[in-house]
């Protein structure tokens, strides 16, 4: 069983993922989640299926015990964050994560630098997942963005289909008072709320509910 039973990341049929918005909900109240969020990419919805996918997700929650939030998923390229003001004032947060390919550390940091600065965003995704392939970044680099994460108000998900960010980040974010969230980053309902790599992680870190985005509903 999870102490922090919540998953903030997770993709429906909306976007590429092969489950409906039901089953996803489904899934979280089977496994004992206390909080779920659908999350799907951001450019796949324009503006008519942004207003239905809002829509079913608040009609489906209204019947579940468990507290779902509206969420997306936004891509960080080199002209920003894919998700403009009218796409997040009716969504109760934004995650922004690199996706593109890069060849360097210092590029993927100057994207993420970006999100850090955009008052949309709210959560930077899977932090670090192309560090194996693309090089490590540097303590000072690093520091860098967990100083404009603290200045700028914005959280990190702890990965666990990624296995990112490094438990030491984690750590600092914690130390910082930088919010974290557990994330699956399920794209299919059977994968709603595996969670467990990003819970392990985040209590070796010495964090406690206080440190988590939303928190309050755990």
């Amino acid at each position: 069983m999870l102490r922090f039973p919540h998953d903030t990341h997770t993709h429906t049929v909306y976007s590429d993922g092969s489950g409906a918005i039901a089953d996803n909900i489904a899934a979280a109240e089977e496994k004992g989640l206390t909080l779920l969020a659908i999350t799907d990419h951001s450019h796949y919805l324009g503006p008519k299926t942004l207003n239905r996918y809002v829509r079913e997700v608040k009609r489906w929650a209204g019947d579940s015990e468990v507290k779902v939030m509206v969420g997306i998923e936004g891509n960080i390229t080199a002209e920003g964050v894919d998700v403009p003001e009218w796409m997040a004032e009716k969504l109760d947060f934004v995650i922004a994560s690199v996706h593109e390919w890069l060849e360097t550390p210092e590029e993927y940091l100057e994207l993420v630098k970006a999100a850090l600065m955009d008052e949309n965003v709210d959560v930077i995704g899977h932090f670090g997942a192309n560090f194996p392939y693309i090089g490590f970044p540097g303590a000072e680099e690093l520091e860098e963005i967990l100083e404009l994460a603290e200045t700028n108000g914005k959280a990190f998900e702890i990965s666990s289909r990624y296995q990112v960010p490094e438990p030491d980040f984690v750590r600092e974010c914690i130390r910082r008072g930088i919010k974290l969230t557990f994330a699956s980053d399920a794209h299919n309902p059977r994968g709603v709320g595996n969670v467990s790599w990003s819970e392990r992680v985040f209590i070796k870190a010495g964090g406690s509910r206080e440190d988590l985005l939303f928190g309050e509903f755990l």
